[in-house]
């Protein structure tokens, strides 16, 4: 067979991601705050776009621009391409049947909404209260400026978490120096911040107390038996009799072992949900928070404006290429905030137990249920419920709080894992001091009550939740008893 060269035609097909539908897809994905920021670089880069107000019709359940601003292209379907997309990174799909279930819209109504205030107080953060007291007690400037740089190096419990040393090399000062503005930093409120130990943190807050006597000096330098209980030992390198000790424990209980917790972080943010649940005569309100994110819409006017005064073909363009970017940016944006809202309104439907009894009634859910029953692909439904949040009368929480796996139970649908590790919870916190739970007693009574757990996944849930094992929640109850 001769090798020539030759033109062959095949015909295939491929799906192209158009940086439009990576757009789409990126929008789905982001939270509200960089929901903001998007809106806001592209209404500096696009002189059509501009901040609107939201009319609603009567009877219409979805927000709508004024139609004399902003006119919808009727062939955009935005949950289409997304799950096109979708379907080519994981063509594994198993479409059901959606399901119309209870009251969701985009609007506001009579129905009574949860309480919004689930922010941050807004107060100054630790280095900022530090460093507002620093001139008054530091010796000179010199010595201020050294602290700042302490202060700057606290963690967010308000401990020293950098070696002192190399601070000092740092700023080129001699270790002493550095030691005496760590001593400033210490003396500051609250008590025993600047801290590079527990220890430390604790004897910092008895001095202040005027109770760091030696027995109390020789209790903090063993917190070790403290937490192991070891009573009798401390009592006799303490030298104190039962009552004295009693009352060393109460003093160091009244302590604080994070000083730096009381204030706010400087990368903290407001949490603001973008999903509203209210309970109504019909079942569930389930209603975008329009007041989470801007409304745009188009200036025609100031097209038409720009148009008449357009005087060439690349100007014409450029103006038409605007306009199509502002329609389709805000087609993008109405369509993500329906998909937020299906996939909210299937997660309250499925965790209706939730939002009626609390986290013992959630019961397990994975993406692809949800996925199936909205007629959605499940790599859609993960973006959705990333850094979005539903506020409700029993709190906000992140949509990615209501998929847990889960365990047999005896009414057939199973128990979710954050309802197992609830019933954890409420067991240890409520047993006899004297009868401490182990695992497997645990493991029976939740047996007895339909949940279908072993020893060891009883240890993993207990363990997942900061629960100490039976041994150390013994030593902690008799030391609380004492």
């Amino acid at each position: 067979m001769a090798l020539t060269p030759r033109l062959d035609l095949r015909q295939t097909q491929s799906l192209v991601m158009t940086p439009q539908l990576q757009q789409a897809i990126k929008l789905l994905a982001l939270s509200n705050l960089e929901i903001e920021t998007f809106v806001a670089e592209a209404l500096e880069s696009n002189p059509l776009l501009e901040m609107g107000e939201v009319r609603r019709e009567a009877g219409d359940d979805t927000p709508t621009a004024d139609p004399q601003e902003h006119e919808a292209t009727p062939d955009f379907d935005g949950e289409a391409a997304l799950d096109v997309a979708d379907h080519a990174l994981d063509p594994e799909r198993a479409p059901g049947d959606a399901g119309d279930w209870s009251r969701a819209d985009t609007g506001s109504g009579a129905a009574e909404l949860p309480d919004l205030e689930n922010r941050s107080s807004g107060g100054p953060t630790l280095a900022e209260y530090l460093c507002d007291q620093i001139g008054a007690v530091a010796h000179d400037a010199r010595e201020a400026l050294v602290a700042v740089r302490i202060i700057g190096e606290l963690d967010e419990a308000g401990y020293l978490a950098s070696d002192l040393r190399g601070i000092a090399e740092d700023l080129g000062v001699p270790l002493a120096e550095a030691e005496r503005a760590l001593a400033r930093v210490q003396s500051l409120d609250p008590t025993g911040v600047g801290a590079r130990s527990l220890g430390e943190c604790l004897a910092l807050q008895a001095k202040e107390a005027d109770r760091y006597d030696p027995c109390m000096a020789r209790l903090i330098d063993n917190l070790d038996l403290v937490a192991a209980g070891d009573i009798a030992r401390l009592k006799r390198m303490c030298e104190v009799d039962d009552e004295d000790f009693a009352d060393m424990l109460a003093e160091l209980r009244e302590y604080d072992p994070k000083p730096g917790l009381a204030f706010g972080s400087a990368a903290e943010t407001a949490v603001v949900p973008d999903v509203l649940i209210a309970k109504s005569d019909e079942g569930w309100d389930i209603r975008i928070n329009e007041a989470s994110l801007p409304r745009l819409v188009v200036n025609r006017e100031y097209y038409l404006e720009l148009k008449s005064g357009a005087r060439d073909k690349a100007a014409h363009g450029w103006l038409n290429e605007q306009l199509g970017e502002a329609d389709w940016l805000i087609r993008a944006l109405d369509q993500r905030q329906r998909t937020i809202l299906k996939t909210a309104a299937e997660i309250v439907k499925r965790q209706e137990g939730f939002f009626r009894e609390g986290v013992t009634a959630m019961r397990p859910l994975t993406l692809r249920e949800v996925a199936e029953e909205i007629e959605m692909h499940e790599s859609t439904v993960s973006r959705v419920t990333s850094n979005k949040y539903l506020a409700c009368p029993r709190g906000t929480f992140e949509l990615k709080y209501f998929f847990s796996s889960g365990v047999a139970a005896a009414d057939g649908e199973g128990a979710s894992s954050e309802a197992i590790k609830a019933r954890i919870k409420t067991l240890c916190d409520n047993e006899d001091p004297k009868k401490v739970l182990s695992d497997q007693k645990l493991a029976d009574m939740l047996n007895a009550e339909g949940f279908d757990l072993a020893r060891r996944t009883v240890a993993k849930y207990r363990e997942a939740i900061g629960i100490g094992s039976s041994a150390q929640r013994r030593r902690q109850k008799k030391l609380a008893n004492l």
